[in-house]
């Protein structure tokens, strides 16, 4: 819970997509929310301010996490943008071949924008979500969780090392003196 002078961001990445095993990045693909088990992340962000990158998959997992609560959206809250590589197959992704953390960080998929330039577009927003005070969920994607990650350990190449399953929650107090990590991908049953 957050205290006086601090926000709770709780950061929710979205159900799981329908996208035939392929890249989704910026597509605009669909969550898969039947069956999802909502009850005990709803249950976990009750009360909190409710916010939501415009994708489908967010605003579809935010309608199930809180039925009848429309949610503020940002379009700085999108995914990383992929380029070139939207929508291909996993098994059709380049091999990068091994890459420091801070060269992936920076690495721009041909036409698309690297994980820094993603932590750029998002830190505004957040920033902003920061200042609110109190509780607010934010229904975003897996990148949008590492650049709120980035955010508070001031490191984007230890970001990208965190691995962040669908419907999990990542907890990140913002408080005046600096950020701090609550919990990170924690999953309901």
């Amino acid at each position: 819970m957050a205290s006086a002078g601090t926000t709770e961001l709780l950061m929710i990445r979205h159900a799981p997509v329908v996208a035939d095993g392929r890249l989704a990045g910026r597509r605009d693909v669909a969550a898969d929310v039947s069956g999802a088990p909502v009850a005990g992340l709803a249950a976990e962000i009750a009360g909190a301010a409710l916010v939501a990158s415009p994708a489908q998959r967010c605003l579809q997992t935010a309608a199930a996490l809180c039925p009848g609560v429309v949610p503020e959206t940002d379009p700085r809250l999108w995914e990383q943008d992929f380029g070139q590589w939207e929508g291909l197959p996993f098994a059709d992704l380049p091999d990068l071949g091994p890459l420091t953390g801070a060269a992936l960080a920076t690495h721009r998929p041909p036409g698309g924008e690297s994980f820094a330039d993603l932590c750029a577009r998002v830190a505004p927003e957040l920033e902003a979500l920061a200042l609110r005070g109190g509780r607010v969920a934010v229904v975003a994607h897996a990148g949008v969780v590492r650049a709120a990650l980035a955010r508070a350990m001031g490191d984007m190449a230890g970001a990208l090392a965190f691995q962040v399953a669908p419907l999990s929650l990542t907890r990140i107090i913002a408080a005046p003196g600096g950020w701090s990590i609550a919990c990170v991908n924690r999953v309901f049953a």
